[in-house]
């Protein structure tokens, strides 16, 4: 049977559709726009240019640089370390999903878990692939390091010490200038991949957040659903999203700007509005209660749901703001604070 639509689903309909518009408005605000003021060629993400100078602090909100998608926010960590566990984190949610399909099948992907689950192991997908790539640039980085500081040893005075230092520093001209050309490239390269990873990382954040606090607050204590029984699978599916993230959060230093708030916004609109497709397709149960069109209580119930997007991601926000307050306060010297 079609999806009947009442009267009052039409309110339903404007909630979505004014948070969508509000959504995009906010990301051309934020986004498009001031790309189109600075004209510069690099994406939003990648603003600045490796040997420009220029400080996190001096960089405008938002904007991360390309160490910052894979560098560590603790001095000394190397970028492997956030590589591994993200390959980790991602390889074992990806057992986990695997694990939840052949149990359910893939209509589990009714559900809004699954959708953000899903864009967790994406995250590290792409998180796995930069580091990677920033390994590579951090041995190369080492490498010329290593190039100049031997350029600069003190030998004999027998005249050949200058011809020696010469040559060294030609050498180590000719790796920096390869260097800058190949981070140049990277550069260029990372444009679509970090600005990919970084919006996939903020919209995960107020996602996992809003599915934990649904499923754990409400879904488990007082509503019953069809299908639904409490078990070992579906508590790590509920806690694993969490705990990975947070793990990768206390290691990253990508910031955590209130504007995107707007892609977490655009990812549950979409999940709602496959909903609508999927019963006005014949679909008849409804993954969540308070998605149900069919009550007069649906209007108070969507605005609530867009209502509660707000603590939800900013109780991540409070967590990063945190990390970076009490970690620069406890550990000055071995912490580096992020935006």
């Amino acid at each position: 049977m079609a999806l009947v639509v009442y009267w009052y689903d039409f309110v339903c309909f404007a909630i979505v559709g004014i948070s969508i518009i509000a959504a995009l408005w906010v990301i051309w605000r934020k986004e498009c726009a001031r790309e189109c003021r600075t004209g510069t060629k690099y994406e939003s993400l990648l603003p600045t240019r490796p040997d420009d100078g220029q400080s996190l602090a001096s960089a405008q909100p938002g904007h991360v640089g390309t160490d910052m998608l894979w560098m560590s926010c603790w001095r000394g960590v190397h970028p492997g370390v956030l590589l591994v566990i993200r390959l980790v984190s991602g390889l074992v949610m990806a057992a986990f999903l695997a694990w939840d399909i052949e149990v359910w099948t893939a209509d589990v992907y009714i559900y809004y878990t699954e959708w953000t689950f899903t864009l967790v192991i994406i995250y590290f997908a792409i998180g796995t692939i930069v580091s990677a790539y920033g390994c590579i640039i951090h041995s190369k980085r080492q490498g010329v390091e290593n190039e100049e500081q031997a350029a600069f040893v003190p030998h004999s005075g027998d005249g050949r010490s200058t011809d020696i230092n010469f040559r060294s520093r030609a050498n180590g001209d000719t790796i920096k200038l390869q260097s800058y050309y190949e981070q140049e490239q990277f550069l260029r390269r990372a444009g679509f991949w970090g600005y990919a990873m970084q919006i996939a990382y903020q919209t995960c954040a107020g996602a996992v957040m809003l599915t934990d606090i649904v499923f754990w607050c409400l879904i488990v204590p007082f509503l019953s659903i069809q299908r639904f029984s409490l078990n070992l699978l579906m508590g790590c599916m509920h806690v694993l999203n969490a705990v990975f993230l947070l793990l990768d959060t206390s290691l990253n230093s990508l910031p955590f700007p209130w504007f995107r708030l707007s892609y977490f916004v655009l990812w549950s609109c979409t999940y709602v509005i496959f909903q609508w497709v999927l019963h006005a397709c014949g679909y008849s149960t409804w993954p969540y209660p308070f998605l149900e069109l069919s009550t007069p209580w649906a209007p108070l119930w969507y605005f609530s749901l867009a209502l509660v997007h707000l603590p939800c991601y900013g109780f991540y926000s409070l967590i990063v703001k945190a990390k970076n307050v009490v970690f620069s306060r406890l550990f000055p010297h071995a912490y580096i604070r992020t935006c």
